[in-house]
């Protein structure tokens, strides 16, 4: 099946300053912008990229990177993606997409050259902060320019009255990654291949509860980064670092994700409670089940995710989550917490870099900015 979804934007009320308004990852969903499989390419094998990937993907990056996915695996992931973007438009969500990009030119700056890697993902380059929506500076040479792809609708949005920030460009040098880099073993303490040599970060490594934003360091996300992002947004927003332990870290929507306000849905294997940021106290921690096994070869061997993607959910409202049917014990813990699951496949996403909140990117939900504690 394929959607074809117009460009055309829907009319804003006039009571909305800005056709960007989200502040958190709950408020009833109105627009959202899906990313595209066209013109995909396997990422490369530098180290930032086989830091994170899980272990035959990341020996075959080498060798793969920069070429083409194979037909099938395309085909498959984009009936998913066919099927998702007709299921939100059914809910009544505007959908908007970006250009499709040919990922196999090469480009580069004075100091190193690359090819691209695809556009799945908007959640990960553009973080929208209530009515700004900020391009973020991610630690992939092969996704330097991810962002350009956007920029039609970038132009759009601030005409319309938007705020649209550049972070700054990072130079990708080989000062900011530790080539000496090697994942840690069970019971070192977590190290990251990204140095503090210049700002970067991913908008997935990030989380919005209102005036309160959540963060974890990564192997794409540094200190230096975040330190950029707190001192950007200023006083009006705060920002908590939550510790992840998963060895290997790359974004938080598999480490912890809010599922509505005083619910925080947790990874029993990269959380600990006790640890949480102290404002957690009055909050309901749910642990995450246990991902229902995967059978299918292929989705075992070619995945640029780990197997916490039964996380990886997006929330159309307080209740309503979008959920794939794979994860059957998600799907009932989801009804036992109070929210109405809708199953929706997409398990063939993970092999383009994740699942339904990475293949995301939120731009308007029904609400305005408060604090939730």
């Amino acid at each position: 099946m394929n959607v074809n979804v117009p460009t055309a934007r829907p009319h804003v009320p006039a009571a909305l300053a800005s056709p960007v308004n989200s502040h958190n990852e709950w408020d009833p969903l109105e627009e959202i912008i899906v990313g595209r499989l066209e013109g995909a390419v396997m990422p490369s094998g530098h180290p930032v990229v086989t830091s994170v990937i899980p272990g035959f993907t990341a020996r075959l990056m080498p060798l793969v990177g920069g070429f083409r996915y194979p037909r099938f695996m395309i085909e498959k992931a984009r009936a998913e993606l066919d099927g998702f973007v007709a299921l939100l438009t059914s809910l009544g969500v505007a959908v908007t997409r970006p250009e499709a990009v040919d990922y196999r030119k090469k480009f580069g700056t004075p100091d190193w050259s690359s090819r691209g890697f695809c556009n799945s993902c908007p959640r990960d380059s553009l973080l929208v902060v209530g009515d700004e929506i900020i391009e973020t500076p991610m630690a992939w040479p092969c996704r330097y320019f991810e962002t350009f792809s956007y920029r039609p609708l970038l132009k759009d949005y601030f005409r319309r009255g938007a705020r649209w920030t550049s972070a700054p460009k990072p130079q990708l040098v080989d000062a900011l990654y530790d080539r000496d880099y090697r994942i840690p073993e069970k019971g070192e303490p977590i190290s990251y291949v990204v140095t503090e040599f210049e700002p970067v970060f991913d908008a997935a490594d990030f989380f919005r509860c209102g005036r309160d934003l959540f963060v974890t360091r990564s192997n794409v996300t540094n200190a230096f980064g975040i330190d950029w992002l707190r001192r950007h947004l200023g006083e009006t927003y705060r920002i908590h670092e939550i510790e992840s332990l998963c060895p290997t870290p790359m974004h938080i929507d598999t480490t912890a994700t809010p599922l509505g306000p005083g619910k925080l849905l947790v990874n029993p294997e990269y959380i600990d409670k006790d640890r949480l940021p102290p404002i957690f106290k009055s909050w309901e921690i749910l642990t995450a089940p246990q991902p229902d096994p995967i059978e299918d070869p292929l989705l075992k061997k070619i995945s640029l995710c780990g197997k916490w993607l039964n996380m990886n959910v997006l929330m159309l409202d307080e209740k309503r989550v979008i959920v794939d049917p794979h994860h059957k014990k998600t799907m009932r813990a989801m009804e036992q917490w109070g929210l109405e699951p809708i199953p929706c496949s997409f398990m063939h996403y993970a092999a383009f870099g994740g699942s339904f909140h990475c293949a995301t990117l939120d731009v308007r939900r029904r609400g305005g900015l408060q604090s939730y504690f």
